[in-house]
């Protein structure tokens, strides 16, 4: 898996990658390239043995301050209908591509998640915060509809549809207490043990066994737009493919020595 971007920091340790935007100067803007190069990366994560979990961090005591004012926004007030089309299907793109890599992705907020930031988080698995994070759908604030990058889809999934209309409607920023009363943050710990609370997490995760893990994530996107019985038939073949994993059969071995298992992700 490609840890020399140019648009983004990524690194790579024992199964885990940690990413973040790399502008903390100007609390961690996207541009048209670390979109594009983002959306990319998680596709190819896809395809990847050598990560099992993504911890998506901030930089600088900010996690992403959404799409450059100068770099994004300017430039977009002057495209055609065609070529916003492309920029607003290559974001969306992204998102597609972080609910579809089969890996777990974990989300360490701090400070201001605006925007597409804000988007990144809410497209994680599970999402921790420190108090002073910031979360902000802030289109209506620009003129653009609330529903960017599947907001309207995935955000009342979270925190329910009243909640989700209000943060959409008003594009005011949902503090890191509202978040976590909400259900939107798993936790919300001291600055100084995000990245220790994100990354103990993912490890938890990459012990765990991978394989199944991947198909958990398949099924949580999947059965969004499934009926229960659907569902149900859907989580019948997930889990009699996973009963043929190696994995499986480690963990009832180890059960009956009492010990441990040891996920080898097969």
């Amino acid at each position: 898996m490609r840890t020399d971007v140019k648009h983004f920091l990524c690194r790579i340790e024992d199964g885990i990658a940690t990413v973040s935007l790399d502008r903390p100067e100007r609390k961690n803007p996207l541009t048209f390239d670390s979109y594009a190069e983002l959306r990319d990366w998680f596709r190819d994560l896809h395809y990847s043995d050598a990560v099992k979990a993504v911890v998506f961090a901030p930089n600088g005591g900010n996690f992403s301050s959404g799409g450059d004012v100068h770099d994004i926004i300017g430039p977009l007030t002057k495209m055609s209908m065609k070529e916003l089309l492309a920029f607003t299907r290559m974001t969306g793109d992204l998102v597609k591509a972080m609910v579809h890599c089969g890996k777990p992705i974990i989300a360490a907020v701090d400070g201001v998640c605006a925007g597409a930031g804000a988007i990144i988080s809410m497209a994680s698995d599970l999402r921790i915060a420190t108090p002073e994070a910031k979360t902000a759908f802030l289109f209506n604030r620009v003129g653009l509809a609330g529903c960017d990058m599947g907001a309207c889809a995935i955000l009342p999934r979270i925190i329910g549809q009243g909640r989700a209309a209000e943060l959409l409607y008003l594009g005011r920023s949902m503090t890191a207490e509202e978040g976590n009363a909400w259900g939107y943050f798993n936790k919300v710990v001291p600055a100084e043990d995000l990245m220790a609370e994100a990354q103990g997490l993912a490890r938890r995760i990459a012990d765990g066994p991978t394989w199944a893990n991947m198909m958990t994530k398949t099924m949580l996107a999947q059965e969004w737009s499934m009926s229960i019985e659907q569902a149900i038939e859907a989580e019948a073949q997930a889990q009699a493919i996973c009963m043929q994993g190696q994995d499986f059969h480690r963990a009832y071995e180890a059960f009956v020595a009492k010990e441990k298992p040891m996920f080898e992700g097969d």
